[in-house]
């Protein structure tokens, strides 16, 4: 099997059909696809139950509480037996139907990690655009001195260097995580087309505020002191002028 696909959920009836008719329209069947819900109280597990049966066995659910988001990604990674890994949560988007063929095409014995482009939609399933940092096509462990150049959902990592979620951060283990896969990934295979339709729902100040402390951690603990403060006075710099979605 080449793709474990993982959706995390919790009171998500609003967003997930969409996001698991997306999986379910894709051309390429060579997946398993794992939602793994934080014991929602809504109607969420009764949208999984109705749509389960199209997935003709492909599918595997499951519900019990957790610690928040990345310790639900961590459940997922257990269990997921995929040579690669994909995260496409409740309210995202695999962007096309043939989009995850070209993954999979992509995907050879040598490479290590699979990403590309992704497209921003809000609530209402609109575009608003790309995402606001540019996807290097030779992505490599500097870029990432620029933050998360690649989006999380437009990121398909090899399952065998894919390390589990750091549950200290609680906002930005994303890019913790990115960071360690670049850093030990042997070939990255950049396809130029957006991969996936992320919603975004606006970021309070104070969510904000708590992504770039965690962010400077992270870049300090990976790229050191200098860099990182150089990084971030460069980046201060670009703000005013870029997008913030």
């Amino acid at each position: 099997m080449k793709i474990t696909i993982i959706t995390i959920t919790y009171n998500a009836e609003r967003w997930l059909e969409k996001t698991m008719r997306s999986v379910l329209g894709q051309t390429c069947k060579d997946y398993e696809y794992l939602i793994i819900d934080g014991a929602s109280t809504d109607n969420t597990l009764e949208i999984v139950k109705r749509l389960e049966p199209a997935f003709e066995g492909r599918l595997i659910r499951q519900s019990e509480p957790d610690k928040g988001l990345y310790d639900a990604m961590n459940k997922g990674l257990a269990r997921a037996k995929g040579e690669f890994v994909w995260f496409i949560n409740a309210g995202d988007e695999i962007y096309a139907p043939e989009t995850l063929a070209h993954v999979v095409a992509a995907a050879t014995a040598e490479t290590d990690i699979v990403y590309g482009k992704s497209c921003v939609i809000n609530a209402a399933g609109e575009k608003v655009g790309e995402h606001h940092k540019k996807t290097p096509a030779d992505l490599q462990r500097n870029h990432l001195l620029n933050g998360l150049v690649v989006s999380h959902q437009a990121i398909i990592v090899r399952r065998q260097i894919a390390a589990p979620y750091d549950l200290q951060y609680r906002i930005s283990a994303d890019y913790d995580w990115v960071i360690k896969a670049v850093s030990v990934s042997r070939r990255n295979c950049y396809l130029d087309e957006p991969l996936c339709k992320f919603l975004t729902e606006g970021v309070s100040k104070k969510q904000r505020k708590r992504s770039w402390e965690e962010r400077f951690v992270i870049m300090r603990r990976h790229f050191g002191l200098f860099r990182t403060l150089w990084a971030h006075f460069v980046i201060a710099l670009k703000y005013p002028f870029s997008t913030k979605y």
